[in-house]
């Protein structure tokens, strides 16, 4: 299996020239762009270890990066525990479907265990069939809720 030959783990400082191309790739595949200001915050929080934005990158054998996932834990109204909410998945165009986006999800599963969070969740875009395929496969389907989103300075009450 092709994920065999790709190991992930957190980013360290050294990863931003090398998680950046991953970045600007998940953006384009929303049909979305940031202001450099916007990834340099979100490069920093990522590093930051007090900060709850956390990130795991997928590489191979010589250090390249394949894939990355960025997550975060907070409080819930039904539950004593945390849950987390995965944030953003990406994994190059190149190698889809060997395996790497699970491993990406299998290890913020693994961090909810080690943390003790009690739910892991995220949403896509409903057209995202390849990636939906995926999630359908690893939690047997969605919950069936419906995201709604408000664009809070669009907003008008």
């Amino acid at each position: 299996m092709l994920s065999d030959q790709y190991s992930v783990r957190t980013v360290n400082e050294s990863d931003r020239s090398r998680w950046n191309p991953l970045w600007q790739g998940y953006l384009q595949f929303y049909e979305s762009t940031l202001a450099d200001e916007v990834t340099d915050l979100l490069w920093q929080r990522i590093l930051d270890p007090a900060h709850e934005i956390q990130a795991r990158v997928a590489e191979n054998d010589h250090a390249k990066l394949v894939g990355l996932v960025h997550f975060f834990p907070h409080a819930h109204t039904w539950y004593p525990q945390k849950v987390c909410y995965l944030n953003d998945l990406f994994v190059s165009a190149d190698i889809r479907g060997g395996g790497i986006g699970e491993k990406l999800v299998d290890a913020v599963v693994d961090e909810a265990r080690r943390q003790d969070w009690c739910e892991v969740y995220w949403h896509t875009q409903n057209h995202n069939t390849v990636a939906r395929g995926l999630y359908d496969k690893i939690t047997g389907g969605t919950d069936g809720f419906i995201n709604y989103t408000i664009d809070v300075a669009q907003f008008k009450s």
